[in-house]
């Protein structure tokens, strides 16, 4: 055996010279151990994969806790921003409104007092935003006083249109069913600005507007409902609306001139001693009374409405005196027949049923319920009795509502 070193073949034909046991002849060698060495230094620092999923739990939870805070942070800022500076505040509605509301703008009142009015009554949503509209608008112009239809939940711009457009601008009244004379020129007068006196001197010339010479004055002619009269109308031209009004109804209702009268009056009864389910029942009633003087009730027609308004009180219970009065024109119980005029404004449905009453056999009725309405109808005294007896029966359960 040789004692020469072993050549190992390079696959060149070169031998390679290595001594049995020596380390690494060649860099390549030399790099490799020493990485093998490096490696082998951090052994003991490896972790587990259970360390390794804690490790990415705490990580995750610490971004989403800084999420959370930035978050937070950020909306405690909008927030303030926003209060200060009015980001959040609804600067107006859309659309053409909701529900109808009659707006009177007062005469002196400012454009931040009508606004702000606006505002409270949900018309408009914003009332700094309304000023500054109206005056991009209107820099010089002022919202004439009056009545104006409007809805809830308007544009700003829909409700400048409103108050600036010519002719909208109105004085609103509502007369009221069964309103008596006296009180419904106080309604006018409260509504358009004009005296009281003037509607009265106006009420005595009934000719005036047409109304035949039977009747004592207007009364029956001013028609109750809503009205809008021009800011610049005048007493006559209010009352004359009003007259014009309940002859529509009469000649809608087929009611020849020769009949406005008893037509009239017999409404204005049936107005008060009714409830518009009713009316035509006691119409047939009335009726019955007129025609028949032989009948039970003589030809009275014995209506409480009619003498308490010949007293000029407003009560439904009246003393035994009170009815035997026969110097009382509007005393039924103790004239008969129609009395000497309406005792009220009769609405289309009082007049309608008037015009045509129901034919019945009955000669009595007594409403046993004030607040309801509730009617009852006889033929006989004595069926009639008993219901009077309800009526007396209402009233003693329930205190002050018959006085």
């Amino acid at each position: 055996m040789s004692d020469e070193p072993r050549r190992n073949g390079t696959g060149d034909g070169t031998p390679e010279y290595r001594a049995h046991g020596d380390g690494p002849t060649s860099p390549k060698d030399s790099d490799a151990g020493a990485h093998s060495a490096l490696a082998g230094s951090f052994e003991h620092h490896d972790v587990t994969p259970e360390q390794r999923k804690r490790r990415k739990a705490r990580s995750r939870a610490s971004m989403t806790t800084a999420i959370a805070l930035f978050v937070a942070a950020l909306v405690v800022v909008v927030a303030v921003l926003g209060s200060t500076f009015g980001l959040f505040e609804r600067k107006d509605y859309h659309g053409s409104g909701d529900q109808p509301v009659n707006f009177s703008v007062a005469d002196g009142s400012t454009t931040g007092q009508i606004a702000q009015e606006l505002q409270s009554q949900d018309i408009v949503a914003n009332a700094s935003y309304f000023v500054s509209q109206f005056q991009k608008r209107y820099p010089e112009d002022f919202i004439q006083p009056g009545d104006y239809q409007l809805k809830t939940k308007m544009s700003s711009e829909d409700v400048i249109s409103t108050f600036m457009d010519k002719g909208e601008a109105t004085h609103y009244a509502a007369i009221a069913k069964t309103q008596r004379l006296d009180d419904t020129f106080t309604t006018l007068s409260q509504a358009t600005g004009l005296k009281k006196n003037e509607f009265e001197t106006l009420a005595s010339d009934k000719t005036k507007f047409g109304v035949p010479e039977k009747f004592p004055d207007l009364e029956g002619w001013l028609h109750p409902g809503e009205y809008r009269f021009p800011l610049d109308a005048t007493a006559e031209q209010v009352l004359q609306e009003m007259v014009d009004r309940t002859k529509d109804t009469l000649k809608k209702n087929d009611v020849p001139e020769d009949k406005w009268f008893e037509v009239l009056t017999v409404g204005s009864i049936v107005e008060f001693e009714g409830t518009p389910a009713n009316y035509p029942s006691v119409a047939g009633a009335i009726e019955n009374r007129m025609n028949n003087p032989d009948g039970e009730t003589s030809g009275f027609i014995q209506s409480d409405a009619s003498v308490t308004y010949g007293l000029g009180k407003k009560t439904v219970h009246l003393t035994d005196e009170e009815k035997k009065d026969k110097s009382n024109p509007y005393n039924t119980y103790a004239n008969p027949g129609l009395p000497v005029g309406p005792i009220g404004s009769p609405s289309d449905d009082a007049i309608a049923a008037a015009a045509k009453p129901e034919k019945n056999d009955y000669y009595y009725w007594v409403t046993v319920n004030l607040d309801t309405g509730e009617t009852k109808f006889a033929k006989t005294y004595e069926e009639h009795q008993k219901y009077v007896e309800q009526y007396q029966q209402w009233c003693a359960d329930n205190e002050g509502k018959c006085s």
